[in-house]
């Protein structure tokens, strides 16, 4: 529980970069569903893949786990952006309880979807484990 608590405090600080961990050799992250592509109604079903590591909550440190954030319509954060906790925003959907789907909202129109796992802390691995982004349409 102290580290939980530990984790929540960090992610209180704003702008605090944290050491990156280390990207667990051979991990991949993709979506299952929905299909690049796709024509699907809201909400819409998003069902994480993940090979090569571990799912655990926000704030577990475990060698080589981590949970997944979910980027919507936007671009994966690159350069100095990778070194500092992820800003949980109605773009980049946190699932620090370990989820492995999630049911999302989106207005009709055409979307994208992308996986980033993040370590205890929120902060993306070293180098990064990210999906392809999957295009779909919401009718």
């Amino acid at each position: 529980m102290m580290r939980i608590l530990a984790a929540l405090m960090l992610l209180a600080l704003p702008g605090a970069a944290l050491a990156q961990s280390p990207w667990p050799e051979g991990a991949e992250v993709y979506i299952v569903s929905p299909a690049d592509g796709a024509e699907v109604t809201s909400p819409v079903r998003v069902i994480f893949g993940l090979r090569g590591m571990g799912v655990a909550p926000a704030g577990v440190e475990k060698e080589n786990t981590g949970h997944h954030h979910l980027l919507i319509d936007r671009p994966l954060p690159t350069g100095e952006d990778l070194q500092y906790n992820l800003p949980a925003e109605e773009t980049l959907r946190h699932f620090g309880g370990g989820q492995t789907e999630a049911l999302i909202e989106l207005s009709p129109g055409q979307h994208t979807l992308q996986l980033l796992m993040g370590d205890a802390n929120h902060v993306p691995f070293d180098p990064p484990v990210a999906s392809k982004v999957v295009t779909i349409t919401v009718k």
